[in-house]
């Protein structure tokens, strides 16, 4: 079975590399295009300049930056507001930002009742 090559609107990875910010912008949806029409905060920029220059494992707190074809392939580390959850960007993730891939809150693990939470233990005694 040969392996379908990944494409984003019909266009493949190489094409969208080679594409500019503002031709990849035409290509998501609209919230996401007036995001990049904004331009870029400082401290975007500077994530972005560090990922251009091949830098791995780059600490960052931007959560609603866009992931850009340019990021494909990327080790970084994105601050979910506790620590650093490490994140390798994928094909699949163009057009959504990061945050969407380091969850700030866990999943909640009901276990069972403690004493006195339900009526047939309310009168126990906790020895």
């Amino acid at each position: 079975m040969v392996k379908k090559e990944f494409t984003f609107k019909g266009k493949t990875v190489a094409q969208l590399k080679a594409m500019s910010v503002n031709e990849f912008g035409q290509l998501i949806p609209s919230k996401e295009r007036r995001h990049l029409k904004r331009g870029f905060t400082d401290a975007e920029k500077k994530f972005l300049k560090e990922i251009r220059a091949g830098a791995n494992n780059i600490k960052t707190h931007c959560r609603d930056i866009i992931i850009l074809p340019e990021m494909i392939g990327a080790l970084m580390k994105v601050y979910n507001g506790k620590e650093f959850l490490p994140l390798t960007v994928t094909e699949e993730m163009l057009g959504h930002r990061l945050g969407e891939f380091a969850l700030t809150r866990r999943p909640v693990r009901h276990g069972a009742a403690g004493i006195g939470a339900t009526r047939g233990t309310a009168h126990q005694s906790v020895r």
